[in-house]
């Protein structure tokens, strides 16, 4: 198995494959990187391994169903992960929670994808000990993110679903959130030069994905507009076919994707939609 280390992410690969996971991406036809991120303590003394992916696709999204192609072992096929994957890198889309006596115990996720078997190992290296809840360097902390307005703010990596929807097929579903920073945010905590004054608008971006399902998944606005003072933000997501799916929303500030590399500051939280057919299934 050869690994390859970039910044905090442990990306590998088994197979013997013409690429490494590290050169230049292509349009179509290429596969999927398991990325590891790292882990971090939770308060009851277990620990949260936090996952992503590298589709080194630029113009392909693949759909890999749990199973033989897309499995983490021991324990699974099924622990959380992904069934779509975007193109290009994906960061800290989902965590596994392990005990506290884990110990030098790891697990695998491998994905099968372009006739390549990719694995990472996952598991409590103490050189891959992160703080996804602030950046210790710069004192950024995540975005806060509800689905309710007066709802318990989500922050930092997803554990689990956190809200369930109902819709029907193919007609559009309304989704809305409200963003904001924690009290005391300042935009040069994120590493942005600018107005340490700004609130919840261009310094804060929400992008919705499909992140498991049967079919597609349509969103009228995947970036949808954040409303001042409140942080609002609203769109739909249509569905192809009926069946339960998962969506991802993300939200991201001006850090960027994946914090530039720094496993902070962004927020990912996964919600459940079940979809029903039209009329009955005609």
């Amino acid at each position: 198995m050869t690994c390859v280390v970039a910044a905090a992410p442990l990306l590998c690969h088994g197979q013997a494959s013409p690429q490494l996971p590290l050169e230049p991406p292509g349009r179509f036809g290429e596969s999927v990187n398991p990325a590891y991120e790292g882990w971090y303590p939770n308060p009851d003394g277990s620990f949260n391994l936090l996952v992503g992916y590298y589709n080194r696709n630029q113009n392909q999204s693949l759909d890999i169903p749990v199973g033989p192609n897309n499995r983490i072992e021991p324990g699974g096929p099924d622990q959380g992960q992904p069934t779509h994957f975007l193109p290009h890198r994906q960061w800290g889309i989902f965590t596994i929670t392990v005990p506290k006596d884990f110990g030098n115990n790891r697990l695998t996720w491998t994905i099968v994808s372009a006739g390549q078997t990719l694995s990472v190992p996952l598991g409590l290296n103490p050189l891959y000990k992160i703080s996804p809840l602030k950046d210790e360097a710069m004192g950024n902390t995540p975005p806060l993110l509800r689905f309710k307005r007066e709802g318990l703010p989500l922050t930092g990596p997803p554990r689990g679903i956190v809200a369930s929807f109902s819709a029907t097929q193919r007609q559009p579903l309304t989704l809305t959130a409200w963003l904001a920073h924690e009290v005391g945010w300042k935009i040069e905590n994120s590493g942005a030069a600018g107005n340490s004054n700004k609130k919840s608008g261009p310094d804060l971006m929400l992008t919705w994905s499909k992140f498991r399902g049967p079919g597609d998944a349509t969103f009228a606005s995947v970036t949808p507009t954040i409303e001042k003072p409140d942080g609002k933000a609203t769109t739909t997501a249509s569905f192809s076919e009926p069946g339960d799916y998962i969506l991802r929303a993300q939200v991201n500030d001006t850090s960027g994707d994946g914090g530039a590399g720094f496993q902070c500051c962004w927020t990912n939280a996964l919600v459940q939609v079940t979809v029903k057919p039209t009329n009955g299934g005609e």
